[in-house]
């Protein structure tokens, strides 16, 4: 099922189902903050490494079923599947957005 998603939401996604690591980068603001269960990676440099060390190789794509606000934070859910444990595993992304650039993301499964 494809759902309406902000714009730099949407490119991530989008560049995510290709698994283009430089395409999902630019959907993030330099400095940027990303959350993956309990893992701190700040700007675009340790953005990258978690993407080219662990979403890559895994093959782990996210499609969003789920959309809706929680204050500020656009919270999107849905299925990642990939070459990963357990998968397919259902995650959450609360993503604050500034402008046209993802501001920070936590991903929790």
């Amino acid at each position: 099922m494809s759902i309406p998603l902000p714009t730099p939401i949407a490119n991530y996604v989008a560049a995510n189902a290709r698994l283009d690591a430089d395409a999902m980068l630019s959907a993030f603001a330099a400095d940027a903050v990303f959350l993956d269960n309990g893992k701190r990676f700040e700007g675009r440099d340790q953005i990258r490494a978690l993407f080219e060390k662990e979403v890559i190789p895994a093959k782990a794509v996210f499609t969003p079923d789920v959309i809706r606000r929680e204050g500020a934070a656009v919270v999107v859910e849905g299925p990642a599947q990939g070459d990963f444990p357990g998968s397919p595993l259902r995650f959450t992304y609360r993503f604050l957005l500034d402008g046209d650039a993802v501001k920070a993301v936590e991903v929790t499964i």
